[in-house]
Order: structure tokens, then C-alpha cells, then sequence
């Protein structure tokens, strides 16, 4: 087995697909409309690799509560540092370089469009 994809739902499907393809070069591996049902589906994925971030958008919804319960996702890079000025210098939404005790900084957070926390990770 291994894990196929990740899905979030979008309130606005070309801002989202905006934010993932310029934060983090995210490409566009496919796209499903279902009009008959109000809904899109966009599927992204990073260079060289096929896992997927699925986008949904449901034509109806003027967004989701994200309640107590969702955590992150984790996108890992081999430039934190350049990564994290990149999206400061972007204008996002992000924290400040985090660690945890007893090590040097290798995390940070980033905001998309909905309010999902994504967590930029150090590649190990």
C-alpha cells in the first residue's frame, strides 16, 4: 500500500490552485468537473512525486468551518531557510522559523487561502 492523496476543500478553486503552484511549485496533474453535481476536483502534485493534494470545490459553498480537528499537512524541503524568505518576501501567511527544545530551528507554518496550516519541514 501506500498513500494515494489528501483532499481539502476550496472556496475558491483558482486561489487555492494559485497559492499551491507559487508556494511551492505544485503542478497541476489533472482536473475532474462534475457540473451535473457542483463539483471540481483539481489534483496537484510536487516534482517528482506522485502523492496528490486533491482541491475540491463544491459550486455551492462559501467555505467550511475548519473546526477544532484538523491539524496540517507537511511539505518537506532541503531549504528551510531559502524556502520560509521566499513565501516572507511572497507575502504569505507564515510564522517565524520554529524548533523544537533542544534543536535548531526546522519548521516553520504557512497559511493557504482557507485557513489550512500547512507545516514547511526540513528535509532529513
Amino acid at each position: 500500500m501506500k498513500m494515494a492523496h489528501t483532499c481539502v476543500r476550496v472556496k475558491d478553486l483558482e486561489a487555492s490552485v494559485d497559492f499551491y503552484t507559487k508556494a511551492f511549485d505544485f503542478k497541476e496533474s489533472r482536473r475532474r468537473d462534475f457540473p451535473e453535481n457542483k463539483f471540481t476536483l483539481v489534483y496537484l502534485t510536487l516534482p517528482n512525486d506522485s502523492y496528490e493534494l486533491e482541491l475540491t470545490y463544491n459550486y455551492d459553498s462559501e467555505g467550511y468551518d475548519l473546526g477544532n480537528g484538523y491539524g496540517h499537512i507537511a511539505i518537506a524541503t532541503d531549504d528551510l531557510e531559502g524556502l520560509h524568505q521566499k513565501h516572507k518576501e511572497a507575502g504569505f501567511n507564515l510564522t517565524d522559523l520554529k524548533n523544537l527544545p533542544g534543536v535548531p530551528p526546522s519548521y516553520y507554518f504557512i497559511v493557504d487561502p482557507d485557513g489550512y496550516k500547512i507545516e514547511v519541514i526540513r528535509e532529513k
